[in-house]
């Protein structure tokens, strides 16, 4: 009869062997398994790889109006730009001038008044509408068109950068802008009346941006360009925002001078 230290040592051996041999078949299985896996796929039709490797078809879709199916077009089809509208020009151009009497106005600020909000407000709509003449004027020029129209000089108003002396003298203003009788009494004015003629001024300036976006994308083809329609609807938003403002400020009785 084996000791029992003997015993341990022949059943430790058995295990052993048993573990040298159920590893030696799991590696064969391995190898087996990844042979047969790369055999399949060796012997894939050659239909199937052509497949796989060449061109993948487009499939276009034209949306339909609402209501309506959509529509497979051919692979040929191509995207296409929809062409410049001699409406979207003229609105840049008469913009520029229009946002160039509002920077003019709000430069008159700080020698006229010390009412804190109005100088914040006005610091705000200069800083805006200075660096979108800037746009408009990168947009015009991009395109091969000229920054000013042929039209009658604006007399009240200093344009920074355009040449207005080939103009007529015959006045001629865009949609809200002030006259000239008024940018006088606006530079006359000081204090809380100069608050009143500036707000009301310029609520009326505003107002009549908003009259020309609406006449742009009320014109057929107009407004299609991908930036003039961004730029356009932020000037929309912004302007009708700030006439919200100025409305509010209006209402304080009376404006309160702040330092």
């Amino acid at each position: 009869m084996l000791d029992h230290s003997t015993w341990i040592k022949t059943f430790h051996a058995k295990f052993e062997r048993k573990l040298r041999s159920a590893m030696k078949i799991s590696a064969w299985r391995s190898g087996l398994m990844a042979g047969s896996i790369l055999a399949g796929l060796f012997s894939l039709p050659a239909s199937v790889s052509a497949q796989q490797a060449g061109p993948v078809t487009p499939v276009v879709v034209q949306p339909g109006a609402p209501g309506q199916p959509t529509r497979m077009l051919p692979p040929s089809t191509r995207a296409t730009l929809p062409p410049r509208s001699p409406a979207d020009v003229r609105f840049m151009q008469g913009m520029i001038m229009h946002h160039a009497q509002a920077v003019e106005m709000t430069a008159l600020i700080e020698s006229r008044t010390t009412t804190k909000d109005l100088r914040s407000l006005a610091a705000r709509i200069s800083h805006s509408q200075s660096d979108e003449i800037k746009f408009m004027k990168r947009w015009l020029e991009a395109r091969g068109e000229p920054i000013s129209a042929m039209m009658p000089e604006m007399p009240g108003m200093h344009m920074p950068g355009m040449d207005m002396s080939g103009h007529s003298s015959h006045s001629m203003l865009m949609p809200g802008m002030l006259t000239q009788k008024q940018m006088a009494a606006l530079k006359r004015a000081k204090g809380q009346e100069f608050d009143l003629l500036f707000l009301t001024g310029m609520i009326q300036h505003h107002g009549g941006a908003l009259i020309m976006v609406k006449d742009l994308f009320d014109t057929a083809g107009a407004g299609q360009d991908a930036e003039l329609f961004n730029f356009a609807t932020d000037v929309d938003s912004g302007q009708r925002a700030e006439i919200r403002i100025m409305q509010s400020m209006l209402r304080e009785k009376p404006l309160k001078e702040k330092r």
